[in-house]
């Protein structure tokens, strides 16, 4: 008995270890994470908060929104970036390049500009204190 219920654990087990990457790879989403938060001293009400965003090969963002009060400096760390904020032109960004959003913007279009390669930005926000969410999903 013991022995087919570790078969069984191993099977399941198994079962998870493949099918796990494997849906990650074919949402091709992003992952956001925290790299730096706190209130910007002689700015009373205001915060500054940086992420660090990473795309795996072909990854995107939904079209979205940030904070209303939030402006925005994103800096490519590696890989290729194409953006489109509000009205202006779809650009390809590559390591070392940086790009800025002002507050309300429309960020319409944010991927890996490869299909092979991963990709990372840092975004560093300043914005009102307790103005959340950071992001949001355009409907």
């Amino acid at each position: 008995m013991k022995i087919k219920t570790v078969a069984a654990a191993a099977s399941v087990a198994f079962a998870l270890l493949i099918t796990g990457p494997t849906t990650a790879q074919e949402k091709k989403m992003e992952t956001v994470a925290k790299n730096f938060e706190g209130a910007i001293p002689n700015i009373p009400g205001k915060s500054l908060i940086a992420v660090e965003v990473n795309y795996p090969a072909g990854a995107a963002s939904p079209s979205h929104t940030h904070a209303k009060s939030a402006f925005i400096y994103a800096y490519v760390i590696s890989g290729a970036i194409e953006s489109k904020v509000n009205d202006g032109k779809t650009r390809i960004y590559r390591a070392g390049e940086s790009w800025s959003e002002p507050p309300g913007a429309t960020h319409s279009i944010s991927r890996n500009a490869s299909k092979t390669e991963p990709a990372k930005l840092l975004a560093v926000f300043v914005l009102d204190t307790n103005d959340n969410p950071l992001t949001t999903p355009l409907k």
